[in-house]
């Protein structure tokens, strides 16, 4: 193995422990605060999921993601306002907000959990290339939060680089620290 495959296998490696430490520390903070995680993933496709499942006892917090690679699926699965994906494409910012929206709408049940499910969304293009417009690793991720007067729902974006590999770990990476500091970890 090159030095260089080297660097990178050590580089995921590190990665994911640090996907598991932070993985681990918003499940024992949910638990204890009586919160449920959903998500809804495109370019991800399961990767954010994986992060929570790989945690023994996540099935207390993680109820499941939807995995809407295809846009008629952001639409048919989430709710995703069609004019806006055909207007904006996949990649936007309220489209990673509605999908998180979406994702709670589909998770909360039974009813007794509605107000106490965190949505999160991953949105974006991998590479190698762009699509359309759309440069190799722009992304968006959405968050909605319940609070006292409904859900709250923001999107942030980001510009990574890197493999397509690296690009997906790295949002995967971004949303765990971001909900992590949302739920002051």
């Amino acid at each position: 193995m090159s030095q260089e495959h080297e660097d990178e296998a050590q580089s995921m490696e590190s990665q994911r422990a640090e996907c598991d430490d932070l993985a681990k520390r918003i499940e024992d903070a949910c638990r204890t605060r009586g919160l449920f995680i959903c998500s809804a993933e495109s370019l991800t496709g399961g990767l954010l999921a994986d992060a929570f499942v790989r945690i023994p006892g996540a099935s207390d917090v993680f109820l499941g993601s939807a995995v809407t690679y295809a846009i008629a699926a952001k639409a048919h699965i989430l709710g995703v306002d069609s004019a806006l994906l055909e207007r904006e494409g996949a990649v936007h910012p309220d489209v990673a907000k509605q999908m998180a929206v979406g994702a709670v709408a589909a998770y909360s049940v039974p009813a007794s959990r509605r107000g106490c499910v965190i949505g999160l969304s991953t949105t974006g293009v991998a590479g190698p290339g762009p699509d359309g417009d759309k440069p190799a690793g722009l992304v968006y991720v959405g968050f909605a939060l319940p609070g006292p007067h409904g859900l709250d729902a923001q999107a942030e974006e980001l510009h990574l680089s890197g493999t397509r590999e690296q690009v997906r770990r790295g949002v995967v990476l971004h949303v765990l620290e971001s909900l992590a500091g949302r739920l002051g970890l």
